[in-house]
């Protein structure tokens, strides 16, 4: 009997000596900025770069945090609809901790080409683009399906298990588009799959009128005055947000609108947007109008 309790004896101050398993959670941004280089640049005061610097500015400050915080893996990324990615930063990429910290604080090695420094030159590579470059008639809704798809911007959640330990990476990945919402493209004749412009506005419109119904309500009972949904497996990881929009039916001298409120081009265009990215099964959207 003597020996059995102190053969469990061992056994339990065997048991308690052993760590428990540490689990942890960690989550990073990875942020996506695209945008729209169409006539919309010359229909209104340019407020794109002030809205782009806003995010940069987060994601040093809020992030990424130099002199704060250890370890960031967050991203950024810029690119016209028209060119694959033309700036970014990555922490991901460095591996080694104490590199990673070298190039967020600028010291070291990193002195004069650390995050500062290619904070600077994204922010100058987004004011190029867009005193550079101009598209006319992009299918902006094919083309973000395809850089979602094709384009490798999207982070994937992962995991790393170091002994007994597990540490779980999360992802938060967020796109920003820069667009006045309408999607108008060359060649709408022969593909109008996600054309969307003053004549699907006003189908809408009328559609909401005549039945007296609000127009969220319309695009559910008449499907095909929406875009068709487009899904994707990543889509669900995907925080969309549309900035910049703007409305046309606007007389911005008189500050008074063609139509009444509820009727009004931005307000159709966002229900639009809105149905189709939650149809397609995107994490969330958000519509900001300037």
């Amino acid at each position: 009997m003597k020996i059995l309790v102190t053969f469990c004896s061992a056994i339990f101050l065997f048991v308690s000596c052993n760590p428990e398993p540490q689990n942890k959670n960690l989550t990073y941004q990875n942020i996506i900025i695209i945008s729209d280089m169409s006539s919309r640049l010359n229909n209104k005061p340019p407020k794109d770069i002030d809205e782009i610097n806003k995010i940069v500015n987060f994601f040093k400050t809020e992030c990424v945090k130099p002199g704060k915080k250890i370890g960031d893996r967050s991203s950024i990324s810029f690119s016209p609809f028209s060119q694959k990615t033309i700036t970014s930063i990555d922490l991901e990429k460095y591996k080694n901790l104490s590199e990673k910290q070298s190039f967020i604080n600028s010291t070291g090695k990193y002195r004069n080409n650390g995050l500062a420094q290619q904070i600077n030159i994204f922010k100058n590579k987004v004011e190029s683009a867009y005193s550079n470059t101009r598209n006319q008639g992009l299918d902006l809704i094919s083309i973000l399906i395809e850089k979602i798809e094709n384009e490798n911007i999207i982070k994937s959640d992962t995991t790393f298990i170091n002994g007994i330990d597990t540490t779980f990476i999360k992802y938060d990945n967020h796109i920003y588009i820069f667009t006045d919402g309408y999607l108008e493209y060359n060649n709408r004749n022969r593909n109008n799959q996600f054309y969307f412009s003053n004549s699907e506005i006003d189908k809408v419109r009328q559609f909401s009128k005549t039945n007296n119904i609000d127009v969220s309500k319309a695009l559910e009972a008449k499907s095909s005055l929406g875009l068709p949904s487009e899904k994707n497996n990543k889509n669900h990881h995907i925080n969309l947000h549309i900035f910049e929009t703007h409305e046309r039916d606007k007389d911005d001298k008189l500050q008074t609108y063609k139509y009444p409120k509820g009727q009004r081009d931005n307000e159709i265009l966002q229900a639009v947007w809105k149905k189709w990215t939650s149809e397609s099964g995107f994490k969330s959207f958000e519509w900001k109008k300037y």
